[in-house]
């Protein structure tokens, strides 16, 4: 089913055609996450990047519990978006030799992902409040409060020693 698709007649169509859509994202963001890790220099980045894995880990089941909620079916449909940032971070990523600008590089690249999952869980958010689902919608907030507050330590790591090793 495309995002267009003739299948989707109604928000509640679209809601769980959504929720299949970060599903599948956050299930490639898990296997991206570890090569990251892998590459980053900086301890705090490390450390941060680890601690989003397991956060990532929660945000899957907590989707997992979303979709058992609204009786759908726990399945990802695949993503171009999520693709093409993955895709271009390790793109990115491979040009960069010095360590120091790999890591700002890594940062603006897990910040590419951010955004892209704030925006889809806000979305999920108001959408699951319209279909009268408080129950998902609380669920699918804390995933939201969780990639803004991981949004806001990238920024903090990169503002506070990354962006300025990079730079000298």
């Amino acid at each position: 089913m495309g995002l267009f698709s003739k299948d989707i007649k109604t928000l509640n169509d679209l809601f769980v055609h959504q929720l299949q859509d970060i599903y599948y994202a956050e299930n490639q963001i898990l296997k991206a996450l570890p090569k990251m890790i892998d590459k980053a220099t900086s301890t705090e980045l490390k450390a941060g990047f680890e601690a989003h894995l397991t956060e990532t880990e929660g945000h899957v089941q907590r989707l997992e519990q979303v979709f058992r909620q609204h009786g759908a079916e726990i399945k990802g449909v695949d993503c171009p978006a999520i693709d093409g940032i993955i895709k271009e971070a390790n793109e990115v990523a491979g040009e960069v030799d010095d360590k120091e600008v790999l890591d700002a590089a890594l940062i603006a690249s897990a910040q590419a992902v951010e955004h892209y999952e704030m925006t889809k869980y806000g979305t999920l958010v108001a959408w699951a409040r319209q279909l009268g689902r408080e129950d998902c919608a609380a669920l699918l907030r804390q995933n939201l409060d969780e990639e803004k507050a991981a949004d806001k330590k990238l920024t903090a790591i990169a503002e506070s020693k990354v962006n300025l090793r990079a730079a000298s």
